[in-house]
């Protein structure tokens, strides 16, 4: 079984690409920075960032409530 941290992690992206007042994107909420460094980035450092995302994800309470149709 492969180690978490050697699997690669995919981008955040959401193609919704606009900056808030702090630089921080309201589709993925990944920084400027965070976005420009994404491709450069180790797999650590883009676990560390999609923990930063989680943070400012449910800071801002913008949450889609996933509702799966009736069988």
């Amino acid at each position: 079984m492969t180690d978490q941290v050697d699997r690669p992690v995919a981008s955040p992206c959401v193609s919704i690409c606009a900056l808030d007042e702090n630089n921080v994107c309201l589709g993925c909420y990944r920084t400027a920075h965070e976005i420009t460094e994404w491709s450069v980035m180790s797999n650590t450092e883009k676990q560390a960032v999609m923990r930063s995302v989680g943070e400012r994800e449910r800071a801002a309470m913008n949450f889609f409530n996933v509702v799966q149709p009736d069988s």
